[in-house]
């Protein structure tokens, strides 16, 4: 691998930390995007978006990277990797443009010997059926001219203990020769391990799998805090007992919403491709239904709380904090926060905004001034900012409910304050 040229083609939340990583390896690397403004941000030597686990681990790296929007430097690249999005329409149906797009692209600039990887997420079958045949068109055979494998990113933004360097991957490719070059590759640059797979489509389908898994685990408990809501009983203790347990249990938590950019997608993508051949994904459709009604459970949650206090959801000043899908990143791809302001606004509720990643929305410029305008407040994301809020805040300026979307807060001590609280399944 030494001396070889990267180009990692999509810099969004999976291919710049490809990226800094390959440089910190030793790798000479372009990254291509057809985003100018963020072409423009990656070559002044700084980070297009806010992550502070990737700023803190590759910041030395960042004026190291190269970024353009000319095709012509897949052709001086020797490995091609794809990290392009591949999300959902507003039906629910895979989307592959962006793929296709990019595919299409490293098509037009493709010569002999070339390594081509596709870490996007796709259904089992995207390779041989899409990918490969367009690549082909260069008038190039995949396995003998260049190599093409599929390695699916596995990426928790954020995430300070499994990163893009130290979690395990796996891998599909369609020949010997691409396998052993694609996994030369990746242990050049992992310190997690590498299973290869018999089949490309195998690789295919486990990524889809793994967060359909979460998807469907999520579902669970979000059905049962809405039962045990009835049933007052406690949903966070109840798992976490549950979680004393060595074996055959994996704790999941309910929350306001499932967002990001796998777990509320990924099931689509098998769901279609079921219904491709025949067969209908009734469990995976229902776990999707269960955790999109969320958001609009947590709006039910918000009246419930100002009902206590004699209060209408029709003007109350009702402070959403967070936007991003997650803790302590700017990312708010299918953030289950749109829902809930959209369901709030259908109630006329005058709405505060207030996210310290994802400014962009923010009604206020800090957390303090927000509190004080506010009567109800929906936790959305679980930031670090808001969990070390002094609760104190709430009770001196007079908040009267509160909703934990995310269950972050002692409710005991909330309720104490004399201030309603309205938990998911607590």
């Amino acid at each position: 691998m030494k001396g070889k040229k990267v180009c990692i083609i999509g810099l969004g939340y999976v291919g710049l930390p490809l990226a800094y990583l390959c440089i910190k390896k030793g790798y000479d690397v372009t990254g291509f995007d057809i985003d100018n403004n963020k072409i423009a941000i990656v070559n002044k030597g700084k980070l297009p978006i806010k992550d502070d686990a990737v700023d803190k681990k590759y910041g030395k790296y960042l004026k190291k990277l190269k970024a353009t929007n000319n095709p012509k430097i897949i052709n001086d690249s020797d490995i091609v990797v794809v990290c392009v999005p591949t999300p959902v329409d507003e039906n629910h149906n895979p989307d592959l443009k962006p793929l296709k797009g990019a595919v299409k692209t490293i098509s037009e600039n493709l010569t002999k010997d070339k390594l081509v990887i596709i870490e996007s997420t796709i259904y089992p079958g995207t390779m041989k059926e899409i990918v490969k045949p367009e690549l082909e068109k260069s008038g190039l055979i995949a396995g003998k001219d260049f190599q093409l494998s599929h390695c699916p990113e596995r990426i928790d933004p954020g995430n300070k203990k499994w990163d893009i360097e130290s979690i395990n991957r796996v891998f599909g490719s369609f020949s010997d020769k691409g396998a052993k070059i694609t996994e030369e590759f990746y242990r050049s640059i992992l310190d997690g391990k590498l299973k290869k797979t018999s089949d490309v489509k195998v690789a295919e389908a486990i990524k889809i799998v793994e967060n359909t898994f979460r998807d469907v685990n999520i579902a669970l408990v979000n059905e049962l805090a809405k039962s045990f809501e009835k049933l007052d009983i406690d949903i966070v203790e109840t798992i976490n007992g549950a979680a004393t347990k060595p074996f055959a249990f994996m704790p999941h938590y309910p929350g306001c919403g499932v967002g990001g950019h796998c777990i509320p997608v990924d099931p689509y993508y098998l769901i279609d491709k079921g219904k491709q051949v025949g067969f209908e994904h009734n469990f995976l459709a229902l776990a999707r239904s269960i955790n999109n009604n969320m958001p609009k459970h947590t709006v039910k949650r918000c009246v419930e709380g100002l009902n206590e206090v004699n209060k209408s959801i029709k003007g109350t000043k009702i402070a959403i904090l967070g936007l991003a899908y997650k803790k302590n990143v700017d990312d708010i791809r299918n953030s289950p926060s749109f829902d809930i302001i959209k369901e709030l606004k259908k109630l006329k509720a005058d709405l505060l905004i207030y996210d310290p990643y994802y400014t962009e929305k923010n009604t206020d410029k800090d957390l303090d001034t927000v509190l004080k305008k506010a009567d109800c407040l929906i936790i959305i994301t679980d930031h670090d900012e808001f969990k070390k809020i002094d609760y104190k805040k709430f009770r001196d300026n007079k908040i009267k409910v509160i909703v934990d979307g995310r269950n972050i807060f002692d409710k005991n001590k909330i309720r104490n304050l004399g201030i309603v609280y309205k938990g998911i399944g607590r």
